[in-house]
């Protein structure tokens, strides 16, 4: 029993260090909490994406994705250019302060967060070094305990898109004035522009 708590715990801490991380998926999520637009199925898509990810690597598909060398860097050009795109857009939301509200917009947006919290998610490499290799990799070396290890990493990607999404919202009265968002667009089109680029220029 306390072999199993040590390696779940272990499993909550390593995945907890490698979702904190600033990037792209969490400053989108980050977004979306503070404009409480489309929260529960953003939050809902990471957690569980992160969730079959993890147990992917656990269950030991990172090998055989390492075999193909191709695979990241075909996923890499994809998630950069894309990454690309949304930062643009972020940066020109800079500009346009008639897009800077804190609430929802309707069924329409809730799709368009829902297809680009997806393409976020699918289409970002890291997702896969992170869940797929690195705690793939690291859950193998606990033996029998290596779905313990996982499930301690899941609690902790979902114990963190809920805190951001969720949590996003405290900063709401703050970001009620457009100056605000227009430093957090400026930050998320950086975020996105420079992750963008980096990997494309390393596909």
């Amino acid at each position: 029993m306390t072999n199993a708590l040590s390696a779940a715990a272990a499993g909550f801490g390593t995945g907890l260090s490698l979702i904190v991380a600033i990037g792209a998926q969490n400053a989108f999520v980050l977004r979306q909490g503070i404009r409480r637009d489309a929260v529960l199925a953003v939050v809902g898509i990471c957690a569980l994406s992160d969730a079959l990810l993890i147990a992917l690597g656990v269950g030991g598909v990172g090998a055989v994705v390492v075999a193909w060398p191709g695979a990241l860097r075909t996923v890499g050009l994809i998630g950069g250019t894309f990454l690309l795109g949304y930062g643009v857009l972020a940066a020109r939301r800079m500009f346009r302060p008639a897009a800077l509200r804190a609430e929802g917009e309707g069924t329409g947006s809730r799709r368009r967060a829902v297809l680009t919290c997806l393409a976020m998610t699918w289409l970002n490499p890291h997702v896969y070094l992170d869940t797929v290799f690195l705690l793939g990799s690291i859950a193998a070396d606990r033996g029998p305990l290596r779905w313990t290890f996982g499930l301690g990493a899941v609690c902790a990607s979902v114990c963190w898109f809920t805190a951001l999404g969720f949590g996003a919202r405290l900063l709401s009265r703050f970001l009620a004035r457009p100056a605000a968002w227009r430093v957090l667009d400026g930050l998320v089109a950086a975020t996105m522009i420079g992750l963008g680029a980096t990997l494309v220029a390393g596909a």
